[in-house]
């Protein structure tokens, strides 16, 4: 009887066991299953919070100033594509900047072109090699009369300059096929002394070269220039330096603070008017501030108008206004106003002469880098087309290039 009942109850003991076994298995499932759900749900969500934070970061990466506030053009405008692949290119893409080729010419609108120069990056290491260039950023009203010295002066250095060419729309002459002008001119519009349309036509180059991320120094020049110095004292000259060149100081008389508009304040007061030469040099980074402007650019547009030239008082103001550490406040192309009024001097043929441009070159005293320098200028004008000849003829012993 004894062994019955144990046996009855070793067979309970096993049932009850090999049921508790069922049910913690059982449970085990359930807690893993619900373990599992619980990291595939962390899982969804993560990817969900990053995707929208990805988006808000893009759209506060985009809300950057803009000139006269211009939007962004809509996706599915003809030009988008070229925005926003540049937007979301990688690092390698970067080597091939969007003017780097041959051709200046492109179809975007001002508003266009202004609004993606303004994102183009601005950063002090880049994520390759890269061989810094000086863009330069000829403002001529027709043809470049003294183009055969420039030529001289590039021969042997491409790939350390970019040059850019704007001119009257209805100028529809082409350098030849073998000049380092060809296919260099940008989309134009008309340009009136002393109005707005000539500081539009200044920011409109510089928009242009900001766009080749290689262009590192911008210097703007005229049909009038010369170079005071061969290719390679300029280009490290510029390339060194730790600041721009730009004319900005304060003039009290008629001709600087007599020019200022009360309608400015409050955006531009007296105490923040200057003015300066209209041929400057900017390192990137300015040049950057200058297109993206679009706080003081409306104001000088509406109030600074003649016997107020824009030319002469929007870029100097400017500059003393968000960045006066960056600027010399010296303009590195020479003019002569000696003879006063209006324009200055325009030299022609008979006055050439080596001693005229080793004055210029060499007789004055500045600070370069927090050290003194006799080399102020490296260009200077206005020099009239006659000249060519005889500078072509100083060039080779003076200047240091065109040697045949």
């Amino acid at each position: 009887m004894k062994q019955c009942e144990m046996a009855c109850f070793e067979k309970e003991v096993s049932s009850h066991i090999r049921k508790r076994f069922r049910e913690g298995k059982r449970n085990t499932t359930i807690t893993i299953l619900f373990f599992l759900s619980m990291a595939s749900f962390v899982v969804v969500l993560g990817t969900f919070i990053n995707y929208h934070a990805w988006k808000f970061l893009i759209s506060k990466d985009s809300n950057i100033p803009r000139l006269n506030g211009f939007s962004p053009p809509s996706p599915w405008s003809p030009n988008s594509d070229v925005v926003y692949n540049f937007a979301l290119s990688s690092s390698s893409s970067l080597q091939q900047p969007f003017n780097s080729s041959e051709d200046a010419w492109h179809s975007m609108t001002d508003e266009e072109l202004m609004w993606r120069a303004s994102t183009v990056p601005n950063v002090v290491e880049y994520p390759h090699n890269r061989t810094p260039k000086v863009a330069f950023m000829f403002l001529s009203r027709g043809t470049l009369p003294l183009a055969p010295l420039w030529e001289k002066f590039f021969m042997g250095h491409k790939g350390l300059y970019s040059i850019y060419f704007h001119t009257s729309p209805d100028f529809i002459d082409k350098p030849l096929v073998t000049s380092v002008f060809y296919e260099r001119r940008i989309p134009s519009k008309p340009v009136q002394w002393g109005r707005a349309t000539m500081v539009d036509a200044e920011r409109r180059l510089l928009a242009n070269a900001l766009l080749d991320l290689t262009n590192e120094r911008f210097v703007l020049l005229s049909e009038a220039c010369i170079p005071l110095f061969n290719f390679t004292t300029v280009y490290n000259y510029l390339i060194n330096s730790s600041r721009s060149f730009l004319g900005s100081f304060d003039d009290p008389t008629h001709t600087g603070r007599g020019r200022y508009n009360k309608q400015m304040w409050p955006t531009v007061s007296l105490a923040d008017w200057r003015k300066g030469s209209q041929w400057f040099e900017v390192n990137r980074m300015l040049a950057a501030e200058i297109v993206s402007d679009d706080k003081y650019y409306p104001v000088f547009r509406d109030h600074c108008r003649p016997p107020c030239y824009m030319d002469e008082h929007y870029l100097p103001t400017l500059v003393n206004l968000i960045c006066p550490e960056l600027n010399s406040n010296r303009s590195i192309t020479w003019v002569d106003w000696s003879r006063g009024g209006p324009h200055p001097t325009k030299y022609l043929r008979k006055d050439v002469s080596v001693a005229l441009l080793n004055q210029v070159r060499q007789g004055f005293n500045c600070t370069y880098n927090g050290e003194r320098s006799s080399i102020c200028f490296l260009f200077a004008r206005k020099f009239h087309p006659s000249t060519l000849e005889p500078l072509l003829r100083i060039a080779p012993a003076l200047l240091g290039f065109g040697h045949q």
